[in-house]
């Protein structure tokens, strides 16, 4: 079960990244044969270099705060990430070596209890010089050498700088390292076969707090837990429905996250016209004339546009999705200069709209944008 869960940790993270790039396609069951509904929006125009682009833009100023807290604290844990290899690796040049049992043994100054990294083993000199370590330490540290669990620290660890916001990071973090005890304590008692004795020792050395980042060390949380899982017997039947569950529930998160959507025949249904009383559009939140408000007041113009005085119109179409979300920006005419990325950044910054929907049911609706641009006289 340990193996079971180690590898589940590891796989649901990976999963995690690969769910949203649907590797795999699926048709659905069924098709609607319903239209998409395309609304026509009234013609917004903007004027380049008006006093209300020189105010202050809220969200490009929370944007810039929360982006520079973002690679500050990535950066800084990318430095304490780097340290923490460059001390381990300091260590294993500086200090003296030995190969015991197989596996390189280097002896630190430190008065610190057997710690592993890698294919290395760190123990403190005099202790090991008046053979005062036991032999269920070593074997400890063996263990998480033989089954490689500094691959999987390494791994959490480069998530959690680039997640760091996440504290789901956390969580799998301690679950990952706590894990790897429980493995090398099964090997631990299976070669020496005395879990008594062996809980014994690790109450004897509990008080001791010091610990090394990276490293996989006995002390690590050493809880009621732990000794418990020595002495469990885990039902044959209990692991097979754990081990089920758990690929039913990846099979349908596979296929749900995978199947794709029909195509649908667009019919344009301009926004002045009637529309079906059975049919709700979608709607900004506090209005329409709200969301040209908010496309004037952050649309700045390229300074190449101002250059060469760019006029006209272009078109942008998106989806107001069944949850409100906008998605599939598109540009149907673009006069150039940057002028359609400019435009699809400001709507963009949409919060998300009162969805639109069909005989009380949720539908995607696409809506055309035309865009005209206008050089100040």
């Amino acid at each position: 079960m340990f193996r079971f869960n180690r590898a589940y940790l590891l796989m649901s993270l990976i999963f995690s990244f690969l769910i949203p790039l649907q590797l795999l396609s699926f048709k659905p069951l069924f098709n609607s044969n319903k239209s998409l509904i395309t609304i026509q929006l009234e013609e917004i125009v903007v004027q380049t270099n008006t006093a209300i682009q020189d105010k202050i833009n809220v969200y490009e100023i929370l944007l810039f705060v929360l982006g520079l807290t973002y690679i500050t604290v990535a950066l800084v844990l990318s430095f304490r990430f780097i340290l923490n290899l460059y001390t381990l690796y300091l260590r294993s040049k500086k200090n003296k070596r030995q190969i015991i049992n197989g596996k390189k043994v280097v002896l630190i100054d430190d008065p610190i209890l057997p710690h592993s990294f890698w294919n290395t083993i760190f123990v403190y000199t005099i202790a090991y010089e008046n053979g005062e370590i036991p032999s269920e330490l070593i074997a400890h540290e063996e263990a998480h050498l033989a089954q490689k669990h500094s691959f999987d620290i390494v791994f959490v660890e480069l998530l959690q700088i680039v997640f760091w916001f996440n504290p789901f990071i956390v969580l799998y973090k301690k679950a990952i390292k706590l894990n790897h005890e429980f493995l090398a304590d099964e090997a631990v008692n299976i070669e020496f076969n005395s879990v008594t004795a062996y809980q014994n020792l690790l109450l004897d050395i509990a008080s001791n707090k010091t610990s090394v980042a990276l490293a996989s060390n006995i002390n690590y949380l050493l809880t009621k837990k732990r000794f418990l899982m020595m002495t469990k017997k885990e039902s044959p039947v209990k692991i097979a429905l754990k081990v089920f569950s758990v690929a039913v529930i990846f099979s349908l998160l596979l296929f749900v996250f995978s199947t794709k959507t029909a195509a649908q025949e667009s019919i344009n249904t301009p926004e002045s016209e009637k529309i079906d009383t059975k049919i709700k559009q979608p709607e900004f939140p506090g209005g329409m004339n709200e969301f040209y408000k908010m496309v004037g007041m952050n649309f700045k113009t390229p300074a190449e546009a101002d250059k060469n005085k760019a006029e006209g119109m272009m078109k942008i179409t998106f989806m107001v999705e069944k949850d409100g979300s906008l998605t599939d920006f598109k540009v149907v005419k673009d006069l150039g200069y940057g002028l359609a990325d400019e435009a699809i950044r400001v709507i963009k910054l949409s919060p998300k709209w009162i969805p639109g929907s069909e005989n009380g049911k949720p539908v995607r609706v696409l809506y055309t944008m035309p865009i005209t641009i206008q050089p100040q006289e």
